[in-house]
């Protein structure tokens, strides 16, 4: 039989596909501690289904394939037929079930359903992390071809490809883009930017998702515009220059090779640190992992930079107006740096320092539901009316529920998941910005900064 996700990377080699499914999953738990996690798992699951009041996906669609219990047991019943002595003695006595190609397509099917959000974990009475056994099934299938290939794709390309970033942007594309918005900055904000590119002894190297040079020039503006007024030691590297990491979502040994891309670019420069911009996924892949891969003490230290903004502002070296944004404001916490309690507080204190009208969803913080589309699956954009319609459809109702204007969303793949949500749920006087957008409209320039009349007019003067 054939796989039937019409998502995934075509072909798909189906040629013995159950022996090199397990032996494919046999080498991972050889090689990694994924082996304890499931032994774990085995022993204490209880498929009470507690996880069901947790997760928004469900809660939405009311399939059962679609409980995080359920789902994690695809992969534990393999486990514990072809993994543990007792699936071996049962085995032997023929009273085991056998792995086929239908089950695999099942569970491929299934782990795609899920965005891998995490939440379910603070419910379970056990602590079972379903979505670490729904990222382990994902990559055991990634390693027998089965990838949505919107990921794989992208990856190779950022990997294996010519630009080496998911969005194939060109270094002078990049370079050319950064140009504009100092331009743009100039004229629309009376504002002086720079954008540095391969400065060598930097203290930081900025990574953002790469998309944001194509589609969040604002962000991008207000990152640079942080960074000029407070005197901020950064740079671009031309050598890799993308934060995106797809292998959190589907495959370790793709999450470790992106990140020591971008340890490799900090070293290149002579630099110090790895500043993540607005991108949830790519903040957890390098401040978890760097530290796994990229050599222990030894790796650059990770900050996002809505910490190094909060800590220039509480020290005195960034002046934003209070209450400069007079519309309602509410904020999204991307379920990748909120979940495990990382980033929450920091966006809420600069934000109820510019915001006039700040409102919360209910609920949020370490419980805010996820927007639909993580784990990868935003990117995947032939399963678009299931993600914004079921597995966004509790988001649509926080974000109606808070009357706002503005939605700040500091991650590439939230923004992109909520305008869809926002669009197909008919929010439309709803505008998804990033957080950077609006420390931008609150800057309290300092003098360098500030482009007098004049400067202006001669820099729209056309050249002899």
């Amino acid at each position: 039989m054939a796989i039937e996700c019409s998502y995934y990377l075509e072909p798909v080699d189906t040629t013995d596909l159950p022996h090199r499914f397990l032996d494919a999953f046999a080498a991972i738990l050889s090689h990694s501690n994924y082996a304890m996690v499931l032994d774990a798992a085995c022993r204490v699951t209880t498929r009470c289904g507690r996880c069901t009041s947790t997760c928004p996906v469900y809660q939405a669609s009311g399939d059962e394939r679609d409980i995080p219990c359920m789902r994690s047991e695809l992969l534990l019943k393999i486990y514990r037929r072809y993994f543990t002595p007792t699936g071996s003695i049962a085995a032997r006595f023929g009273s085991a079930f056998t792995l086929d190609e239908a089950y695999i397509n099942t569970l491929a099917e299934e782990v795609y359903r899920c965005t891998a959000c995490r939440r379910c974990k603070l419910e379970c009475p056990m602590g079972i992390d379903h979505g670490l056994i729904t990222h382990l099934s994902r990559w055991v299938l990634s390693e027998v071809g089965i990838v949505p290939k919107a990921l794989v794709v992208a990856t190779r390309e950022q990997l294996e490809g010519a630009t080496h970033n998911t969005s194939a942007i060109p270094v002078a594309a990049m370079k050319d883009t950064c140009e504009f918005l100092e331009e743009d900055c100039a004229e629309e904000h009376s504002l002086k930017i720079s954008f540095p590119i391969d400065q060598e002894g930097a203290e930081y190297v900025f990574f953002p998702a790469v998309s944001d040079y194509l589609l969040e020039p604002d962000t991008l503006m207000g990152n640079a515009a942080v960074m000029t007024a407070t005197g901020g030691s950064w740079t671009i590297g031309t050598g890799f220059f993308d934060g995106i990491n797809y292998g959190l979502f589907y495959s370790d040994r793709m999450l470790d090779r992106i990140v020591n891309s971008e340890a490799d670019e900090v070293r290149r420069l002579g630099a110090k640190k790895i500043l993540i911009g607005e991108c949830g996924h790519a903040s957890r892949s390098a401040y978890y992992f760097a530290h796994t891969f990229c050599g222990g003490k030894d790796a650059p230290e990770v900050v996002n930079f809505m910490e190094y903004t909060l800590k220039t502002l509480q020290d005195g070296r960034l002046n934003l107006k209070r209450g400069a944004i007079e519309e309602r404001v509410t904020y999204h916490d991307p379920c990748n740096i909120s979940r495990a309690g990382w980033i929450i507080e920091q966006p809420r204190e600069i934000l109820k320092h510019i915001c006039a009208d700040f409102v919360e969803m209910t609920p949020n913080r370490r419980e805010n539901y996820c927007c639909g589309g993580g784990g990868g699956t935003v990117s995947i954009d032939e399963i678009r009316e299931f993600r914004t319609m079921v597995g966004g459809a509790t988001k649509a109702e926080q974000i109606r529920r808070t009357g706002a204007k503005y939605l700040v969303a500091p991650c590439a793949n939230c923004k992109k998941q909520l305008r869809e949500i926002c669009e197909d749920h008919g929010l439309d006087e709803v505008s998804v910005v990033g957080l950077h957008d609006l420390v931008l409209k609150a800057l309290i320039p300092p003098k360098h900064m500030i482009i007098e009349d004049s400067e202006a007019e001669d820099a729209s003067l056309p050249e002899n």
